[in-house]
């Protein structure tokens, strides 16, 4: 899987916990719960949702490391 792939799938689970905003305007180093103003609770969902899609299992410790996209997109590409 390429990093756009691993983008796509990030930005369609995003656009599920939060239907209103627009993951396109999301910029490679921004913090995706600030810029979208995500909550621990539908950010535990999204991570529980690419878990699922990725089949890859993230400890709660490493939540704090994927807090960008492209953090995300690369911790995603090493646990697989």
């Amino acid at each position: 899987m390429n990093d756009q792939e691993v983008k796509a799938t990030i930005f369609k689970l995003l656009h599920k916990i939060a239907p209103d905003i627009d993951p396109e305007e999301l910029e490679m180093n921004d913090n995706i719960r600030e810029v979208f103003g995500i909550d621990s609770f539908d950010f535990l969902q999204f991570i529980i949702g690419l878990d699922e899609k990725f089949g890859v299992t993230t400890p709660e410790d490493d939540y704090g490391k994927i807090t960008t996209l492209s953090a995300l997109i690369s911790y995603i590409k090493s646990a697989k």
